[in-house]
């Protein structure tokens, strides 16, 4: 087994484990500051995607993580043992959308808790799982471009 599968496995553990914590000891809608008037856990549920976009499309949910995890996969055994920024994004990606896909699986909603208010905004509250799909979403975008400017200097 590869690293960045390894890298899925802790994000998606380190994921289910916080989303217990946050479901076994705290009701929907609690909210604990941890620093006043800027980041809270929250209690809180979707059913939708990022920002509540789509709410209850459960199927839809299944069929597109589904893809994006075969998609995913693809791509990690044929580009990311070549390359570990590509290898870390993707393995983020991974453990992230199948993080969130067990939680549609078996809750029919996904668990959120980090709160931020930033001045007066607050915040889409988000998980693990939606942390780090973003940040591998990131890590790929920066392989990217760091694969191009290396073929364009190869060219050179």
């Amino acid at each position: 087994m590869f690293w960045y599968y390894i890298i899925a496995l802790i994000i998606i553990g380190i994921d289910q484990w916080t989303k217990w914590i946050v479901v076994t000891s705290m009701e929907i809608g609690e909210s604990l500051p941890i620093i006043d008037g800027f980041f809270y856990l929250t209690s809180h549920r979707n059913q939708g995607a990022a920002w509540g976009i789509l709410q209850g499309q459960m199927g839809f949910f299944y069929v597109v993580t589904v893809i994006v995890v075969i998609g995913v996969i693809y791509y990690m055994q044929k580009y990311a043992k070549s390359d570990k920024w590509l290898a870390l994004g993707l393995g983020l990606i991974l453990g992230g959308a199948i993080g969130n896909f067990i939680d549609r699986l078996f809750r029919q909603e996904v668990v959120d808790f980090f709160d931020f208010y930033i001045v007066t905004y607050n915040f889409p509250i988000f998980n693990i799982a939606d942390s780090a799909l973003t940040v591998g979403v990131i890590f790929v975008i920066l392989a990217t471009i760091l694969d191009e400017v290396q073929k364009g200097k190869n060219k050179s």
